[in-house]
C-alpha cells in the first residue's frame, strides 16, 4: 500500500509538470506563433557563427539556434539571423528584437544577475589567450610587457587583461574596436603587437589574416570563459526549449547516437535512447514540443560531437582539439543532464 500511494504521488507530479508545460510563456508563444526562432549570432566569425559562400550561416553557434528550430517545428532552418555586435547583443535581446542569443558570449555573474538574462547552458568551453606575430619573438604571455593589444569593445577581453597585467605588474596599451573583423584587420595590419580574446576565436581570426602562418597562439589561457545561449528570464518554458534542444546533442553524443544512425537507434532498447528519441515517455510534452524533438535535432544537425567537429573541430580549418569541450567520459568536461 505505501508504495502504491508513493507512485500515485509521483504519477501526480508529473501530471502536473505536464499540465503547467501547457501555460507557455511571451516568447514562446511568440515563437510559435511567427513559426521561426529569431536568434542574434555574431558578425562574422568562422566556426562559431558566419556566411559561407552560399549566404548560408553556419558555425557552432549557428547549430544551437538551428536545434532549437528543430525542437520548436520539427524543421532546423526555421531560424532568422541577426548579426550583432558585442556591443549591441544583450541590449537586442532585453529589447525583444531577438528571441535568444548565440553569439561566443561568457557566462558570468553580472549578465546572468544584473541584465534579467539566463545563461540555458554552455556550448563552448573557453579561455582568453594571445595572438602574436611570430616576428615579436615571444613565447609567453609573460614577456608582454610594454605590449600594445588589440582588443574588441564589450567584451570581458578588456577586464580580464587589466587584471592579468596589473597582477604581473607588467604596463600595456590597450586598442579597441567594435568588431572581431575590425580587431582582426588592425592587428593584421601593425597597429597593435598582439590581439587578445577567447582563444577559439584566435583561432578562427588567425585563418583570415593575409599571411596566417605569420602570427602564432600563445599557450597561456589567463580567464575561465564558458560561452553559451542566453534568453531573456521572463520565460520559464523558452528557457526549457532552449536549454535542452542544447542538452540533447551532448546526451546523443554520450548515447552513441549519430546523424546517420538515429533512424536505426529508434529501435534500441536502451531506455536512455528510447527516452531520448520520443519512443516512450512524454518528455517532448513537458517543455511543449513534439516527443520526437530530440530525434528531429539529431537527425538534422547532428549530436554535439559531430557539430564540434565540423564547425571547429578536426574536420574543420581551425582544427581545435575537443580538450575541455570532450565528453566528461573522454577527459574533458561537457556533461548534459539526463532525459528521464
Amino acid at each position: 500500500m505505501k508504495f502504491a500511494k508513493i507512485m500515485a504521488a509521483s504519477a501526480a507530479i508529473v501530471g502536473l509538470s505536464v499540465a503547467a508545460s501547457a501555460h507557455a510563456g511571451k516568447t514562446f508563444d511568440a515563437v510559435k506563433a511567427k513559426g521561426y526562432v529569431q536568434c542574434g549570432v555574431s558578425t562574422g566569425l568562422p566556426g562559431f557563427s558566419s556566411v559561407d559562400s552560399s549566404g548560408k550561416y553556419t558555425g557552432l553557434d549557428v547549430d544551437v539556434c538551428r536545434a532549437v528550430a528543430a525542437a520548436m517545428f520539427g524543421d532546423a532552418s526555421k531560424v532568422h539571423y541577426t548579426p550583432l555586435t558585442a556591443k549591441e547583443r544583450f541590449t537586442a535581446l532585453q529589447s525583444g528584437e531577438i528571441d535568444m542569443l548565440s553569439r561566443n558570449t561568457t557566462w558570468t555573474m553580472t549578465r546572468d544577475a544584473s541584465l534579467g538574462l539566463t545563461f540555458a547552458g554552455v556550448n563552448y568551453y573557453d579561455g582568453q589567450g594571445f595572438l602574436v606575430k611570430k616576428s615579436l619573438g615571444v613565447k609567453s604571455a609573460k614577456e608582454l610587457d610594454g605590449a600594445t593589444f588589440c582588443i574588441q569593445a564589450g567584451t570581458t577581453t578588456e577586464l580580464n587583461l587589466a587584471d592579468y597585467m596589473r597582477s604581473h605588474n607588467m604596463k600595456y596599451q590597450a586598442v579597441t574596436f567594435d568588431t572581431s573583423d575590425a580587431t582582426s584587420k588592425a592587428f593584421d595590419n601593425g597597429r597593435c603587437d598582439v590581439l587578445t580574446s577567447d582563444q577559439s576565436q584566435l583561432y578562427a581570426l588567425r585563418t583570415q589574416l593575409k599571411n596566417p602562418d605569420s602570427a602564432m597562439v600563445l599557450p597561456d589561457i589567463i580567464s575561465k570563459e564558458p560561452l553559451g545561449p542566453v534568453v531573456r528570464s521572463d520565460d520559464i518554458q523558452w528557457f526549457n526549449v532552449v536549454k535542452w534542444s542544447l542538452f540533447a546533442m551532448k546526451n546523443a553524443e554520450w548515447l552513441g547516437v549519430t546523424s546517420k544512425n538515429v533512424a536505426e537507434m529508434k529501435k534500441s532498447n536502451n531506455p536512455n535512447i528510447q527516452r531520448l528519441l520520443g519512443t516512450s515517455g512524454e518528455f517532448g510534452k513537458m517543455i511543449g514540443v513534439s516527443n520526437d524533438w530530440a530525434y528531429n535535432i539529431i537527425s538534422q544537425i547532428g549530436n554535439y560531437g559531430e557539430s564540434f567537429e565540423r564547425n571547429v573541430g578536426m574536420d574543420s580549418p581551425l582544427k581545435i582539439k575537443r580538450g575541455l569541450n570532450a565528453l566528461w567520459t573522454q577527459g574533458g568536461i561537457q556533461y548534459a543532464p539526463p532525459v528521464r
